[in-house]
């Protein structure tokens, strides 16, 4: 893939004018309301909040026509880059993997190449979008309804940063060390906070938050938004979070944080406040509408047939993801696949209505079975022509496998509410392992699995169990890398019978050196409290693992 060479503003650290002029046109309002008109009228400052759900859904052109990538359909794609960075996602053949591979294979993960451009462009986009909605609402002088859209800002900031600062934020590794090529200790460093009204001065000298710092600012988001949220009256068909994704938010914070205690409260207000059950087996593994329907979810993207990521066809989250389409990228029609670990796969037990979320080994019991209520989740051509541990979770819309206006127009996940259990559980568990194994085999005899037992009794055997479970949960929505890089998880994908293809079988000796991911050249050339102080670059440190000869 071409380095990424061209210099540029960041997007979202300078003025808005600024990013008015350049390839946002899609995800920005068409009339931009000024700060006068958005105080006198809640359906002005509505067509700023709408540039929110958009810029979640938002296909940046550039990359597609200067660098033929056909991977940035923003947050969905940050879904699909989290979890080949982790360890149980990965491509079976190399076919079109090229496109997203180098996350997985730690190549070209460098701040000059476009991988580490596009990831920090897109979240300062997110930023940006929210940041115009605070600018313009004066909570003295609101309507209820724009304070609802501006609780929804700030939880769409908080979103943006606590994914941003754990990201960035470098831990310890085996392959890189926290002083860098400069001689700089970028131990407990984020990413720089941008806020409105800033210069353009204070732009180009706006340093990496320190840790602490970043965690101040997201909780004084999330207060905000807990405050001003509960006024919010149209959510945007789920595409803006609610009070319970606020509290879903403090869970993860927190979670970050190691504040356990705060987490297991936070998930358990996120899990009362979101009146939703998890989902069933037969709605979950439906062909038509299984895990791509906002109603499924707490929060979502949801795209419509106009988005440009849908009328591509090829360069959104359905065609790298459902596997039963005839015209993306993963399908019968090019026999290339995104498929499941095989250790992770069969850990999973044969009682657990989950493991159908991927196609069963020739031979298998699982092999074609129905659902509960004999529901026919893989019609017997897929059957035939979909190789095992080739995913089935995420179903085109309306399972319509050859319409793209039809299969791309769907939901895709932000916030579940089943997270929010497995959050629990492991908080739990960091002090009373008990605790922690009873939530979790509460959830999961009444949801997953009826026959589900475990018999860990130690902290660190009910952690793994429970951060197992979420694995199989939460597989494709770019979650368990957060997991992962705290709890300094190996990756093992380098195995006898891997499913893997050669590039991305690596295996680690606790977290991955790739999951502190590298700052984009572009920030760093034009903002000089950046400059120096980048993470290393991980990129080609660790080797494939090959079978003896």
């Amino acid at each position: 893939m071409k380095r990424y060479i061209k210099s540029i503003l960041t997007v979202g650290v300078f003025s808005l004018a600024l990013v008015n002029t350049s390839c946002m046109e899609e995800t920005e309002p068409t009339d931009v309301a000024t700060q006068a008109q958005a105080e006198r009228s809640s359906s002005a400052t509505k067509a700023q909040v709408m540039a929110i759900p958009a810029q979640f859904n938002a296909m940046d052109d550039s990359y597609v026509d200067s660098y033929k990538w056909h991977g940035p359909f923003g947050y969905p794609a940050m879904l699909i880059i989290r979890d080949l960075m982790s360890n149980d996602m990965g491509f079976p053949s190399s076919g079109y993997a090229s496109h997203f591979s180098p996350f997985g294979a730690c190549v070209s993960l460098g701040g000059e190449y476009i991988f580490a451009a596009y990831i920090w462009e897109y979240y300062y986009k997110l930023v940006l979008t929210a940041n115009a909605v605070i600018d313009v609402v004066n909570p003295e002088t609101a309507t209820k309804e724009q304070l609802g859209y501006l609780g929804a800002a700030y939880a769409v900031r908080a979103l943006a940063y606590l994914d941003l600062a754990r990201m960035y934020e470098f831990l310890p590794n085996e392959k890189t060390k926290s002083v860098n090529a400069d001689g700089n200790d970028v131990t407990g460093l984020t990413v720089p906070i941008v806020t409105p009204g800033m210069t353009e001065d204070e732009a180009r000298n706006n340093p990496r938050a320190k840790r602490e710092d970043m965690i101040a600012f997201i909780k004084d988001d999330l207060e905000k938004a807990k405050e001003y949220i509960p006024n919010i009256t149209d959510r945007l068909n789920r595409t803006m979070p609610n009070l319970a994704c606020v509290y879903g938010l403090e869970a993860r914070l927190n979670m970050w944080t190691e504040n356990y205690a705060a987490a297991a409260a936070a998930a358990q207000n996120a899990i009362s406040n979101a009146g939703m059950t998890p989902l069933s087996e037969d709605v979950a593994l439906d062909p038509s509408a299984g895990m791509n329907t906002p109603n499924q979810f707490m929060w979502c993207c949801n795209l419509v047939k106009e988005d440009d990521a849908v009328k591509s066809g090829i360069i959104n989250f359905t065609s790298w993801m459902s596997n039963q389409t005839s015209f993306g990228y993963t399908g019968p029609a090019t026999g290339f696949f995104m498929a499941c670990d095989k250790n992770f796969y069969e850990r999973i037990s044969d009682t657990d209505w989950r493991k159908k979320w991927w196609q069963a080994p020739e031979g298998s019991d699982l092999r074609n079975q129905k659902s509960k209520n004999h529901i026919e989740y893989l019609t017997p051509s897929d059957a035939e022509d979909i190789p095992e541990l080739v995913a089935l979770k995420f179903r085109p819309g309306q399972g319509n496998v050859d319409d793209n206006n039809v299969a791309c127009a769907v939901a895709i996940p932000l916030m579940r509410v089943e997270e929010m259990y497995f959050i629990k559980a492991e908080a739990e568990a960091h002090s009373n392992p008990s605790q922690g194994i009873a939530t979790l085999t509460d959830f999961m005899t009444k949801y997953r699995d009826a026959e589900y037992s475990s018999k860990a009794s130690t902290e660190e055997a009910a952690i793994d169990e429970i951060i197992f479970q979420k694995r199989v949960e939460l597989w494709g929505e770019g979650l368990l890398f957060f997991d992962y890089k705290r709890l300094n998880m190996s990756v093992n994908r380098g195995y006898s019978g891997t499913p893997f293809f050669e590039a991305l079988r690596l295996n680690t000796n606790g977290r991955p050196a790739w999951m502190n991911l590298v700052i984009s050249v572009s920030e760093y050339q034009d903002n000089q409290a950046v400059n120096h102080w980048n993470n290393p670059d991980p990129s080609d440190l660790y080797t494939p693992w090959t079978p003896e000869e």
